[in-house]
C-alpha cells in the first residue's frame, strides 16, 4: 500500500497492527509557544476554578461529618466512580455511553503526559518499543469507543432531547463535546500518517489546542463534576437521606447562605445536569412546581451571586436569568418555599443520582429554615403540628380512641415478659384501615406464637414533622418515645409503618438509641416456612413503598410473603425504581394543590398490570390507595396489606387475651 510505504519502520505493522506517528522535531519557537499557552490554559483553568473551591472551602463546616467507616467510602468510590456502575446501572444506553468516556479519559491520561512531554522533548512513551506501541494502540481503541459515544450524546442531547435534560439547549455543552470528539479524531488521525510529515505536525497542534482550550471550561459548565464528583462521591454522608443535626441554639437549618455547609456546596457544584432525578421524581412527573435537579442548580446558583456567608434567604428570592440559571436550566420559581414543600422525600433522586448528590438533606434543610423560623405559613401544617404537641398523633384524635381499639381487640399491654412490642403508630391505632392491618398482622403474630404486647401510652414516631422541617415538634416526640421505651424495657419492636421504622431507627440517634425494630414485612419472612400457602392463582401486584425499599432496602421481604399468598406481578415501576404514593415527607396531611395527584397515578399504573389485588406494606401507601383505585378504575382491584393477605388463610384462633 501507498500509506504503508511512506511510514518509517516504527511505525509500520506490530503484530499486524499499526501504531501512531509522531513529530521528529520541535523548534525553539514552538517549544515556547507551547509553554506559553498550557501556562494560560492552566491559569485561566485556576483564575475560573479558585473562587468556587472559596466558595465550599468557607462555607459552614458539616459537625456531623467523619471519614468512618473509610472501607464503605472507598467501595463507593470503586464502585460508582470507577466501575461507573450506577451510572450504567440507573439508564443502561446513555448510561455505557457516558461510561466509554469516563474510562477512555482515563485511558489517555498516560497519552496526554506523554503528548506534552513530546512537545518539549522529553517523550517518555516510545512509538516504535512494544510498551509504547500497545498502550498507543490500547487508546486507539479507547478513542473509538469516546468518539462514538459523545457522538450519541450529543445526538440525544440536542436531537432527542428528553424533557428532563433542560428546556434550553446548552451550546456550550455541544462545543464540549466537539471538542471531545476532536480531540479522539486527532489522535486516531496519527495512526494513518507518516512521521515528521506536516499533516501529522498539524494533528498534534490541533489535538493540543483542543485540550488547552476544554481545561478553562471546565469550571463554569456541567463538566466540573469531572473535577468534583469523584470527591463528592468519597465524602457524601453515610446513610440514605441522613438529616445532619443542628448545630446550636441559632441553628434553625437552611435558612440564608451562612447555613448552607461544605458537604452541600460541594454537591451543588458537582451536579451533572442530567436530569435522573428530575426523571424519577413523582413531583416533576405530575405538574407540579418541584424539580430536584433545579433545587440543586438553585443552590448553585444562589452561592454564585450571593456566596457562603450571605444572609440573604435562600427562597423566595428574585434573581435574573442570565446571572443564575444554567444554560440548560434558566430559574425560575423552582427555588421556592412552594417547590420545598412539594417534596414527598420517596428519595428517587437521591438514590437517581450517578454523583454522589444528596437532595434530601438539602430540601428537608430547607424546610427546617422555613418552618423553625416562622417563615412557612401552611394552615395544613400548622394543623399537623397541633395535632402532634396536643393529641400525640398526626391524625389529631384523643388518645382515648386508641385505647378503646387496644381493648376491643384485647392487645395484651407490654410489661417486659413479652418477646415483642408490637408498635401501633399513629395509622395502626388511629386509621380504620391502619387498625385491620394491626388486627390481621397480631392474628399472624398469635398463629406464630410470638409473644407481644402494645404500649400503654404510644406517641407519634415525629415523622411528619422531621420531613416538614419542624425540629421542636420532631424533639420532643422522640425524647418521650425514647423515655417510654426504656420505661417499659422494649428489647425488641415490630411495626407495620415503614415510617415508624426508619424514623425509630434513624432519626431517633439523635437523641438516644432506641431498641432493635424491625417492619412486619422482615418478621413474617422469617417465618414463612410455618405460614400457610395459599392455593387458587390469585394475581397480586406489589407496590414497593419508598421508606421500606429504597430508605431500609427491603425489596424481597414482602414479596417473599405475597408469593404465599398468590401469584406475584411486577409493576412497570418496582423495586428501587418504585413510584411514589404520594404520601411520604408529610404530604399525607397536607394536601396537593397543583397538577396531577401523585396517588392516582401510582394507583393507575398498579390497575393497569391487571392484577386482581394491590398488595401494600405501607399503612400510608394503603390510605393514599383507597380513594385513588376507584377513582381510576371502573373496576379497582382488591387493596390489602400482606398482614392482611397473610391472615386470611390462618385457621381460626382463640383470641388474644387481654390483662
Amino acid at each position: 500500500m501507498v500509506l504503508a510505504a511512506q511510514v518509517p519502520v516504527h511505525s509500520l505493522l506490530i503484530f499486524g497492527l499499526g501504531t501512531i506517528a509522531e513529530p521528529l522535531q520541535f523548534s525553539s519557537v514552538e517549544i515556547a509557544v507551547l509553554l506559553v499557552a498550557v501556562a494560560a490554559s492552566a491559569g485561566l483553568f485556576f483564575w475560573r476554578f479558585g473562587p468556587i473551591l472559596r466558595t465550599v472551602y468557607y462555607s459552614k463546616k458539616d459537625a456531623d461529618f467523619s471519614l468512618n467507616p473509610v472501607g464503605r467510602r472507598v467501595w463507593d468510590f470503586f464502585w460508582e466512580v470507577l466501575c461507573q456502575a450506577k451510572v450504567i446501572e440507573q439508564r443502561p444506553a446513555p448510561g455505557i455511553a457516558h461510561a466509554f468516556v469516563f474510562w477512555g479519559f482515563l485511558a489517555f491520561a498516560l497519552v496526554s503526559l506523554n503528548h506534552f512531554a513530546v512537545g518539549v522533548r522529553l517523550g517518555f512513551l516510545p512509538p516504535a518499543s512494544f510498551a509504547g506501541a500497545f498502550y498507543f494502540l490500547f487508546a486507539a481503541a479507547w478513542a473509538a469507543l469516546v468518539a462514538v459515544s459523545i457522538a450519541g450524546l450529543f445526538v440525544r442531547r440536542f436531537f432527542v432531547r428528553p424533557v428532563w435534560l433542560g428546556k434550553k439547549v446548552s451550546y456550550e455543552s455541544g462545543f464540549i463535546s466537539f471538542l471531545i470528539f476532536l480531540l479522539m479524531v486527532t489522535y486516531l488521525g496519527t495512526f494513518f500518517v507518516a512521521d515528521g510529515s506536516v499533516t501529522v505536525k498539524a494533528l498534534w497542534w490541533t489535538h493540543t489546542l483542543a485540550l488547552l482550550i476544554f481545561l478553562p471550561l471546565i469550571p463554569h459548565t456541567k463538566h466540573l463534576h469531572l473535577v468534583l464528583s469523584p470527591l463528592t462521591v468519597f465524602l457524601k454522608r453515610d446513610g440514605f437521606s441522613k438529616i445532619p443535626p443542628l448545630q446550636g441554639d441559632e441553628d434553625f437549618g437552611l435558612v440564608a447562605g451562612k447555613d448552607v455547609t461544605q458537604l452541600i456546596a460541594l454537591q451543588a457544584y458537582s451536579c451533572v445536569e442530567c436530569g435522573r432525578c428530575t426523571e424519577h421524581c413523582p413531583a416533576s412527573n405530575t405538574g407540579k412546581v418541584l424539580n430536584p435537579k433545579e433545587i440543586v442548580l438553585g443552590m448553585r446558583s444562589y452561592l454564585n451571586e450571593f456566596g457562603a456567608a450571605s444572609e440573604t434567604p435562600l427562597l423566595n428570592e428574585a434573581r435574573g436569568v442570565e446571572l443564575n440559571g444554567s444554560p440548560d436550566n434558566p430559574v425560575a420559581n423552582f427555588f421556592s418555599m412552594e417547590a420545598a414543600f412539594e417534596c414527598t422525600t420517596c428519595g428517587a433522586c437521591e438514590f437517581q443520582c450517578p454523583v454522589g448528590i444528596q437532595h434530601l438533606p438539602i430540601i428537608v434543610g430547607l424546610r427546617r429554615g422555613a418552618t423553625n423560623t416562622g417563615a412557612w405559613e401552611d394552615t395544613y401544617g400548622t394543623k399537623l403540628f397541633l395535632a402532634l404537641e396536643k393529641n400525640g398523633n398526626a391524625l389529631g384524635l384523643s388518645a382515648m380512641e386508641r385505647d378503646k381499639f387496644v381493648q376491643k381487640q384485647g392487645f395484651p399491654i407490654f410489661d417486659g415478659t413479652q418477646e415483642y412490642c408490637l408498635w401501633l403508630g399513629c395509622m395502626g391505632g388511629y386509621d380504620p384501615k391502619g387498625r385491620e392491618i394491626i388486627a390481621d398482622f397480631a392474628k399472624v403474630m398469635t398463629y406464630l406464637g410470638t409473644s407481644f404486647g402494645v404500649m400503654k401510652k404510644e406517641k407519634c414516631t415525629g415523622d411528619p414533622a422531621r420531613r416538614l422541617g419542624n425540629d421542636l415538634v420532631f424533639q420532643t416526640l422522640a425524647e418521650a418515645g425514647l423515655m417510654a421505651f426504656a420505661t417499659a424495657k422494649v428489647q425488641k419492636i415490630v411495626a407495620i409503618c415503614p415510617h415508624c421504622v426508619r424514623t425509630i431507627a434513624t432519626d431517633w440517634r439523635e437523641y438516644g438509641i432506641a431498641p432493635e425494630i424491625e417492619h412486619h414485612s422482615e418478621f413474617m419472612e422469617r417465618y414463612k416456612e410455618r405460614l400457610p400457602k395459599q392455593g387458587g392463582g390469585e394475581s397480586i401486584v406489589y407496590h414497593d413503598p419508598c421508606y421500606l425499599g429504597r430508605y431500609q432496602d427491603v425489596y424481597e421481604e414482602p414479596r417473599a410473603i405475597v408469593a404465599l399468598a398468590g401469584e406475584l406481578v411486577e409493576a412497570p415501576r418496582s423495586h428501587e425504581r418504585s413510584f411514589c404514593c404520594g404520601a411520604g415527607g408529610g404530604l399525607a396531611f397536607l394536601g396537593e394543590e397543583n397538577g396531577s395527584r401523585v396517588s392516582h397515578v401510582r394507583a393507575k399504573e398498579l390497575a393497569d398490570t391487571g392484577a386482581q389485588t394491590v398488595g401494600t406494606a405501607c399503612p400510608f401507601c394503603n390510605t393514599m390507595f383507597r380513594d385513588a383505585l376507584s377513582a381510576v378504575s371502573a373496576t379497582p382491584p382488591q387493596l390489602l396489606d400482606i398482614a392482611q393477605l397473610t391472615a386470611r388463610a390462618l385457621p381460626l384462633a382463640a383470641p388474644v387475651l387481654s390483662e
